[in-house]
């Protein structure tokens, strides 16, 4: 009976992702909700951004634009949760009304494929991380063998997180993130005592990125706009779980544009502090912290970041899967955590994703980009907060977002005409080549989500708004 109590519960609240929820269902708080993101954010990638950052920027050029670009650019995109937590949808579900139900099928399924790619890095690293820790302690574990043991392993239990729903994940993050922040806090006392603050000021940065000061800082910001990007298709899932719209918004931002950052920024510090201690960059936590404070500090707090990547496993392997189940809704949730663990699983062995880290967090961000510009249009301008859920859910034959066979093609032609004009006229994020001076203001990234955004303004404009706004007459809205 308990087993099937627990399946009915999961049940449940796989449900509740893809149909609206209820305000009397909703089970977290602004902490809850703000724990269990900033769960979800917390992993070692933050150090390896961090250390990308550092070697091209100097230390107040870098603690400036991860926090500045994160903060703004997160506040803008994290508008939506309003709609998340006063309708209890998810993004996925309003995009029905933006890119058609096809489109988001399409486009959830691929998004989230590419989304996992994080958590194949985010395995990766905690296999370096054990393997380091060992390595410590005079214990050698051949990397050729057990970096996708440990690799797979780590996807293995955050399977098991994941297939808990969410529930498990608010316990597991509760005391995940409190242990962290403390960790967090102490690395960076750490670094700042290990080396003195003056020669970490006096670090000049590498030149070779770019050839002037603004483009290294720019393609820096492109790396940390791209940063604030990867969470947008995904921050949307939780706050649907939001006991207010106040709650759910300032916790979601709150987790993603302080917290984060703050993370991201302190392996930015530990990485300039290693290369003044060491003469070399080093983007791996573990490593840093046993050269800067010894191998019984970084067993103790390596040992909880390695655990914070399990836990960010299980809530981005629920948050995906939700989202492929906006899409597709008939889909069983079980299947999709199990299918997805083989998929990370083999692109944690495979290894390309974090061989091309700053590729492939920029190319995600140029797909993603028009999205975010297009909802926070829609939800404010186009729709003025208003949505037909009976068109949503297909209630009562109303289907004012099929639009055209399952897509809209005004959201659609918006989202491909910012993505490939980014490409050959902006930025290129897979040979990193500067394209023309708009990067030097808004970022690659940056301006996709202007251009998808202000062209779905325009359609709006044309003739085309009868289009768009279908379910006018369903709302009794002219």
């Amino acid at each position: 009976m308990a087993k099937m109590s627990h399946d009915a519960y999961i049940k449940q609240e796989t449900v509740t992702g893809t149909v609206p929820m209820l305000a009397k269902d909703r089970q977290y708080s602004f902490w809850d909700l703000f724990l269990a993101t900033s769960g979800f954010s917390i992993a070692t990638w933050c150090y390896t951004q961090g250390a990308y950052v550092a070697q091209y920027l100097s230390f107040k050029q870098m603690l400036i634009n991860i926090f500045c670009f994160n903060i703004i650019w997160i506040l803008i995109e994290c508008i939506p949760v309003l709609f998340a937590t006063r309708y209890g949808i998810d993004l996925w579900v309003w995009l029905r009304s933006v890119l058609g139900k096809k489109g988001v099928a399409i486009l959830a399924t691929v998004i989230s494929l590419a989304n996992f790619g994080w958590y194949a890095v985010d395995s990766q690293l905690f296999a370096s991380s054990m393997i380091n820790l060992f390595g410590g302690f005079g214990i050698t574990l051949e990397p050729g063998f057990w970096k996708p043991v440990l690799g797979v392993l780590c996807v293995f239990l955050g399977t098991l997180i994941a297939l808990g729903g969410p529930d498990v994940i608010k316990w597991v993050n509760r005391f995940l993130v409190s242990a962290l922040l403390v960790v967090g806090a102490v690395v960076v006392i750490i670094c700042f005592t290990a080396v003195p603050l003056g020669d970490m000021l006096a670090v000049q940065p590498d030149t070779s990125l770019y050839e002037s000061a603004l483009g290294r800082f720019m393609l820096s910001a492109e790396g940390n706009v791209a940063f604030a990007f990867s969470w947008s298709t995904q921050a949307l899932v939780l706050p649907r779980l939001a006991k207010t719209e106040k709650s759910g918004y300032w916790a979601t931002a709150g987790a993603y544009g302080l917290v984060a950052p703050f993370f991201v920024a302190a392996g930015g510090v530990m990485a300039i502090a290693m290369y003044v201690h060491a003469g070399y960059y080093e983007a791996d936590p573990t490593v840093m912290l046993s050269t800067l404070a010894g191998p019984g500090f970084a067993l103790l707090s390596l040992l909880m970041v390695a655990f914070a990547n399990i836990g960010t496993q299980g809530t981005g392997s629920y948050v995906n899967c939700m989202i492929i189940k906006s899409g597709l809704p008939k889909v069983s949730y079980k299947l999709l955590v199990i299918l997805t663990a083989i998929y990370v699983a083999a692109l944690t062995v495979w290894g390309w994703v974090m061989d091309n880290f700053g590729s492939f967090i920029s190319m995600a961000a140029q797909i993603q980009g028009p999205i975010i510009g297009m909802t926070v249009v829609d939800y404010l301008i186009v729709k003025k907060r208003k949505i037909s859920l009976k068109s949503l859910y297909n209630i009562d034959n109303h289907k004012a977002y099929e639009y055209t066979g399952g897509f809209n093609l005004v959201g659609m032609g918006c989202m491909l005409i910012a993505f490939i004009t980014n490409i050959l006229f902006v930025y290129n994020p897979l040979t990193a080549e500067i394209k023309s001076p708009v990067f030097m203001v808004l970022t690659g990234s940056g301006y996709t989500a202007v251009c998808g955004g202000l062209l779905y303004w325009l359609a709006s404009l044309t003739p085309l708004r009868k289009y768009m706004l279908r379910d006018r007459e369903e709302l009794d809205i002219v």
